[in-house]
């Protein structure tokens, strides 16, 4: 039996060696490599970060002190250490562990976090809180996969500087985000780590450590000493030391032992810490290592004789379709500027970069200083298209409505990752974008059913003079429909004739719509399909020819049904004094997070596959009550679909 089997508990570290520890490091990231490619998820960050978790596990005690995890992504070591090692096979599966800390799991876990640059900001209120309450804790923050960056950090740090009682903050450098670190900090942290006095760190901070005392006011008063030695060591001026921190490092993010010195030493210091932690992003896997951002978040894969095969997933993917589209918009177009925000891989803009480098910027784990660029160069003249993932646009909502909105500046966001998103589940779902951009004065809202749409709304979204958005899913393109005529602002396309009722269907769900339309057709219940096109703004035509004599009406989006594409038609209908009595809102919960597992499941669990909007649209038209109502998997008939204990009652609203 090897190590890993006997943890239960991060207090079984303790009975562990350091030899046995490295051990166990290596048993870590073997099951890591195991289940990853097995389920996909998170591969190489976690990889590099395996010692750190070990070493923070074996000298601190959280199920009392306090960790925080800055891009949770990173934290599988850490479930693997707290009990959840059992049940890792079921790793971003439908009921089974989560890819990102999760407080339903484990008291281990504090918060559901996914997003970048919280940890320092949250671990400030917890220290602040603890101390208050009279609680003895010490507080941890562990920032890694370049979120130092962000500007939530800086702000958390500036708090932090503050406090006077113990705060460390534990800065995993390991040169890369999703991509490589972009920016000024990363150059500052690149000069620390490549100084010439680098390799006499260790050595130094070895021979100072058996002269520690190791409690009390004198062990503070030696580390005062050595503040200056290491400030002397590395470079003048620490940014961090500015910011009231005391800097520590770097120190090798891989040496076991030192770590765990390093962290007895600094685990009771009463003023906030910053140990600066140089690690390498897939450590301990030769290809993860060569190629740390193709290996960040792949798909499952296969190793044979050393060779790692990715499976692909099915058909041409929405991301690569949009930067074959944008490239060939650019080549005819060279005031087209791309931009994104630490996530040039993952939306598809490196092959933008690699084609046009001098139209292209990776702004780093920074949306909102990301949107203000692309609000800049805007104003300068050009046509920026800021590909952002929807859940991360939401950080940026601001910069939105002041410096591009308000100023009426022609920025096209392009919304990957809009929708439900799979393993990643409720960190990363995209289903607010519409909610929160459609109330925006003069914004453009777009969503394509096939590829020749999408090509036809970035032409569309980058020949308008206000700005745009064009959402689209993590998933496959479908076949296209039979031919795509240009878009045009606020027109709608009927693409299916019946007159039981009408699908009002807005961007991927088109093709579902389409699909259940055939499934009732073979009951014998003819409806129409109408392709939305647009959520602002809304085609009123359309919606009047849809609710013309009071006929059932189904709206239907891979949104929230709170706020979203649904709610733009009720409102216009309203408008026009359309009776609207017999419609129903189909997206995702307004009272409820989706969970993680595959795509294709969650479709089926809110009821937005073919035969779940089947069985809605056959229940509205069936209905007598002459309530208006929403649902995101709420309902189900069993002509088309079996109930099960998922299918939940109608909400009235």
């Amino acid at each position: 039996m090897g190590l890993l089997e006997g943890i239960e508990g991060p207090a079984d570290l303790r009975r562990l060696s350091v030899s046995q520890l490295a051990a166990l490091a290596e048993e870590i990231r073997a099951r890591i490599i195991e289940v990853v490619g097995r389920n996909g998820g998170h591969l190489s960050s976690n990889l590099g970060v395996t010692e750190l978790t070990i070493a923070l596990h074996r000298t601190f005690d959280f199920a009392k002190d306090r960790l925080l995890w800055d891009v949770g992504h990173q934290c599988y070591p850490h479930k693997l250490l707290t009990g959840r090692h059992h049940r890792f096979d079921t790793l971003r599966r439908t009921g089974g562990v989560s890819g990102f800390p999760s407080i339903a799991e484990s008291e281990y876990d504090l918060f559901d976090v996914g997003h970048a640059g919280t940890a320092i900001a949250t671990a400030v209120g917890l220290a602040r809180g603890d101390q208050m309450l009279g609680r003895d804790t010490r507080v941890v923050a562990l920032v890694g996969d370049a979120s130092i960056v962000n500007g939530v950090a800086f702000e958390g740090l500036n708090q932090a500087g503050t406090l006077k009682r113990q705060f460390l903050v534990l800065l995993n450098d390991n040169n890369w985000g999703i991509s490589p670190t972009q920016g000024a900090i990363s150059e500052h942290l690149a000069k620390l780590r490549s100084s010439q006095r680098y390799d006499n760190l260790k050595r130094k901070v070895r021979e100072s450590l058996p002269k520690l005392p190791l409690v009390g006011k004198p062990m503070f008063d030696t580390l005062d000493i050595l503040k200056e030695r290491f400030k002397a060591t590395l470079a003048p001026h620490q940014i961090f030391e500015q910011l009231g921190f005391q800097y520590v490092g770097p120190i090798d993010g891989h040496d076991l032992a030192h770590l765990v010195e390093m962290l007895d030493i600094l685990k009771d210091v009463q003023h906030p810490v910053l140990l600066h932690v140089h690690t390498d992003k897939g450590r301990g896997c030769e290809w993860a290592m060569a190629e740390p951002g193709k290996f960040h978040s792949p798909r499952p894969f296969k190793v044979e004789a050393g060779k790692v095969t990715i499976q692909n997933g099915p058909g041409k993917s929405w991301t690569r379709a949009f930067v074959e589209s944008l490239c060939r918009l650019a080549e005819d177009n060279d005031k087209v500027f791309a931009l994104t925000a630490a996530m040039p891989s993952g939306t598809g803009l490196d092959k933008f970069a690699e084609r046009f480098p001098e139209r292209f910027l990776d702004c780093g784990i920074a949306e909102s200083c990301t949107v203000d660029i692309a609000a800049g160069l805007a104003k300068a003249g050009l046509r920026p298209v800021a590909a952002i993932y929807s859940t991360f646009l939401q950080r940026g909502f601001d910069q939105v409505f002041q410096e591009v909105v308000l100023q009426g500046l022609p920025v096209l966001f392009c919304i990957d990752r809009a929708g439900l998103v799979g393993g990643d589940g409720a960190v990363h779902h995209g289903f607010l974008d519409i909610a929160y951009l459609r109330g925006l004065p003069g914004m453009v809202l777009m969503a394509p059913a096939d590829e020749p749409e999408l090509h036809a709304a970035l032409k569309l979204g980058l020949s308008l003079p206000m700005p745009a958005a064009v959402r689209y899913p993590r998933d496959a393109v479908p076949e296209p429909l039979a031919d795509c005529p240009p878009f045009a602002l606020g027109v709608s396309r009927k693409l299916r004739a019946g007159d039981a009722a009408t699908i009002l269907a807005y961007g991927t769900t088109t093709t579902t719509a389409l699909e259940a339309a055939e499934l009732l057709s073979a009951e014998d219940i003819e409806v129409a399909v109408v392709n939305a096109r647009f959520a602002r703004p809304i085609d009123c035509e359309m919606v009047a020819a849809a609710f013309a004599g009071g006929r059932p009406v189904a709206t239907v989006e891979d949104h929230s049904v709170c706020g979203g594409f649904g709610s733009a038609v009720l409102e216009a209908a309203q408008e026009q004094g359309l009776d609207a009595s017999r419609s129903v809102r189909l997206g995702l919960p307004a009272d409820r997070f989706v969970a993680h597992g595959s795509r294709k499941e969650q479709l089926v669990e809110v009821g937005l596959d073919a035969a779940g909007l089947a069985s809605a649209v056959l229940r509205l038209i069936e209905q007598d009550s002459d309530a208006v109502y929403a649902t995101g998997g709420t309902l189900g008939l069993d002509k088309f679909r079996p109930r099960t204990s998922r299918d939940r009652d109608r909400l009235s609203i």
